[in-house]
């Protein structure tokens, strides 16, 4: 792979903000900004959430993963009604389109909300009216991806499946799960009545938990998309497959490294796996949570030693593996190629 880091640093940042991007691995809840997260904690007397932005970005250090899914946790107790979803997914949107993201497909934390005792319709009504009021304000389109977490079992994924089913409006592309990485295979079943209905199986595997998560993913719930993947690197026989039928790799390089995934940026398997013919996009996960956007980690995969061409691949693959229609991915394609041409050594 051809890299340059020498480009003009005003260079490759104004490619980077122009690139026309797409964002497939994001969780609605995860994007809470930190003066949303109070004024919501606020309004509800949610205790336990820090008060300050200061003081909020300290709570964001996390030890390990599963420290990471307990502050997770805390934030989603804040959500309670149509307005609170609403609210938190039209702040999302415009985050992301300040970007110049065109399209997203948003994990959201279906059960959290279920197991509070808060309706589907409640979460679904929120953040629907917001995704209407981004596509006419901002022209961005965005999908959902309604997840579980794996670690609460199977009849978590009944009860979230069944939600979806009944209450899902038509913008809902897919279903997830994640949460601490448990095997993939008590939900076979699950994910075979997902595909059935028309929704893509597009699980987390591979974060913490291994590459037999991934064979699970891939082999158990026939995974569309892998969220993360980054352990696949330690099977060689893993990689192959996903490269000779290019099962596309969502990728969190500054999640993977605050939730402790990976010790260092410099060892973040990023630029093997692009060099080893796996398709890879790029993603923030958790934005607020791990002190990063879309932007900056495209300016992480620039520090690993990616050039314009490669971060042009980034947001083609990313395109590519999205659940946009034909002609808008052409279209997107063709934007990002006439970019390229202009920054063609940055």
């Amino acid at each position: 792979m051809d890299r340059s880091l020498t480009a003009d640093a005003s260079g490759i940042e104004a490619f980077i903000r122009d690139l026309p991007k797409v964002e497939l691995h994001v969780h609605l809840e995860g994007s809470m900004r930190p003066a949303t997260l109070i004024e919501l904690a606020a309004r509800h007397r949610v205790e336990d959430i820090p008060g300050t932005p200061d003081e909020i970005r300290a709570w964001y250090e996390f030890r390990d993963f599963p420290h990471f899914i307990e502050v997770y946790r805390a934030s989603v107790e804040t959500l309670r009604d149509e307005e609170d979803f609403a609210l938190l997914a039209a702040d999302v949107a415009t985050a992301l389109a300040a970007q110049n993201v065109r399209y997203a497909e948003l994990h959201v934390s279906l059960y959290w909300h279920l197991m509070r005792g808060i309706p589907a319709r409640v979460v679904f009504d929120g953040i629907e009216h917001a995704r209407r009021e981004a596509e006419r304000e901002h022209g961005i389109q965005l999908r959902w991806i309604p997840d579980f977490p794996g670690d609460f079992g199977p009849e978590a994924g009944e009860e979230t499946l069944e939600a979806v089913l009944r209450e899902g409006p038509g913008s809902v592309v897919g279903f997830g799960v994640g949460g601490i990485e448990v095997s993939r295979a008590p939900f076979a079943d699950l994910f075979g009545r997902a595909r059935a209905a028309g929704l893509h199986s597009l699980p987390h595997a591979g974060e913490n938990g291994g590459a037999d998560r991934v064979w699970e993913a891939l082999d158990l719930l026939h995974a569309e998309r892998i969220g993360h993947g980054i352990d696949s690197m330690g099977d060689e026989h893993l990689v192959g497959r996903l490269r000779e039928e290019q099962i596309p790799l969502d990728v969190s390089p500054t999640s993977n490294l605050r939730t402790r995934a990976v010790d260092t940026i410099g060892e973040h398997p990023l630029p093997r796996m692009l060099d080893t013919g796996l398709l890879v996009t790029l993603n923030s996960d958790d934005p607020p949570m791990f002190g990063t956007d879309l932007l900056s980690e495209y300016r992480t995969a620039h520090r690993l030693g990616l050039g314009a061409p490669e971060l042009a691949s980034l947001a083609r693959n990313g395109v590519r593996a999205s659940y946009l229609d034909e002609s808008a991915k052409r279209e997107m394609i063709t934007e990002i190629d006439a970019l390229l041409t202009r920054f063609p050594a940055a």
